[in-house]
């Protein structure tokens, strides 16, 4: 029984590096996204909303909301 590696051109994963300062400011923009996108699916609705009493995002996002397993109603 032989083995063998099967190589793919230009699979060689080449290590991307940051500095301290972009990868803070990468972890900042990335954890700035979530809690934006975790207000809107998770929380936007009735008295929280800070849109008052504009349904459209709620709406919007209503059947993604139940999708992932958040009450509205």
């Amino acid at each position: 029984m032989s083995t063998s590696t099967f190589h793919r051109a230009g699979s060689g994963a080449t290590p991307v590096i940051l500095d301290g300062a972009r990868a803070a400011l990468w972890l900042f923009g990335t954890v700035l996204f979530g809690v934006v996108l975790y207000y809107f699916v998770g929380i936007d609705q009735g008295a929280t909303s800070v849109f008052g009493n504009d349904t459209h995002i709620h709406e919007f996002i209503h059947d993604a909301r139940h999708f992932l397993g958040f009450p509205c109603h």
